[in-house]
């Protein structure tokens, strides 16, 4: 394998190293630069990132820090820098300290006098944003949902009257529940986009209203993979569609496509729930025939 980084002088500090968040040559030439360089890499997960290293031909150092050993592997952390030595920060994928372990690390850090050199690259709610056509000039990102349902709906209504795109972190078995629950606090018609497998072979994508994913949800079951949650707030979707827009819409499809393949053209058109434009459907198919 063509060696594509190369070993290179770094001046004392931590670097906060972004990783692929799926597809491993989404990493930066810099990235494996540092990582090649340093003198320890402190990894949330080590299996994880030796995979990445392996793949690059990196033979690094690596140590744990994560949720549950910050406390005591931050001095540690601190010694090295304060004795000159450059070392990185990894998380499992993605740009560290975004719902990752680490601020307290870069916080400690940087009041001790120590240098902290960000090296950027993806970043999961970045990357969702960018292709999910809703809204990003004014945009929160806020990790995870809390996981009971009246918890989440307060954390919901906290953002009520802000005009915004608010990003999640979802897991694929709570998205259908929080996906109610935006239905209950902010309405049926309100458009939301998800993000499963970003840079993956299944990667997918799809932006209609909540009640229309609601349903999708119900009759697909829940999907597998990591999820990105956006719920649009600003209001900007446009006019909605009249009763007559929707209909001749359908009309114009039945004789090629039937009642199911008009009503699903119609709901990713109108992002609207299928089962109702199904109905609606096959009520025109019926009229059509009548006349």
């Amino acid at each position: 394998m063509t060696q594509v980084f190369r070993t290179v002088d770094l001046s004392p500090g931590l670097y906060v190293v972004a990783t692929p968040i799926g597809n491993l040559r989404d990493i930066s030439l810099r990235a494996l630069d540092i990582l090649a360089s340093v003198e320890t890499i402190f990894a949330e997960d080590t299996r994880q990132t030796k995979r990445l290293l392996d793949a690059y031909g990196i033979d690094a150092q690596l140590k744990p820090y994560h949720d549950h050993n910050g406390a005591q592997m931050r001095p540690l952390v601190m010694k090295y820098v304060a004795d000159g030595k450059a070392v990185a920060l990894v998380s499992d994928a993605g740009t560290p300290l975004i719902s990752d372990p680490g601020y307290k690390l870069v916080r400690d850090i940087g009041e001790a006098g120590g240098t902290v050199i960000p090296i950027p690259g993806p970043s999961a709610a970045i990357t969702a944003l960018s292709a999910a056509g809703l809204p990003t000039d004014m945009f929160t990102f806020c990790g995870f949902l809390p996981p009971k349902s009246g918890q989440r709906q307060e954390k919901l209504k906290s953002f009520a009257g802000q005009k915004l795109t608010l990003v999640f972190y979802e897991t694929g078995p709570r998205l259908l529940a929080a996906l109610e629950d935006i239905v209950t606090v902010f309405g049926a018609a309100t458009e939301i986009a998800v993000g499963r497998e970003l840079t993956k072979k299944f990667e997918e994508i799809i932006r209609q209203s909540a009640s229309a994913a609601v349903e999708r949800l119900e009759e697909n079951g829940p999907p597998k993979g990591e999820i990105v949650l956006m719920i649009s707030l600003t209001g900007e979707e446009g006019a909605p569609a009249s009763e007559a827009d929707i209909d001749h819409y359908i009309t114009d499809r039945l004789a090629s496509l039937g009642a199911k393949g008009a009503a699903s053209e119609a709901a990713r058109e109108f992002k609207l729930p299928k089962r109702e434009l199904y109905a609606r459907a096959v009520a025109l198919q019926a009229r059509d025939r009548d006349d």
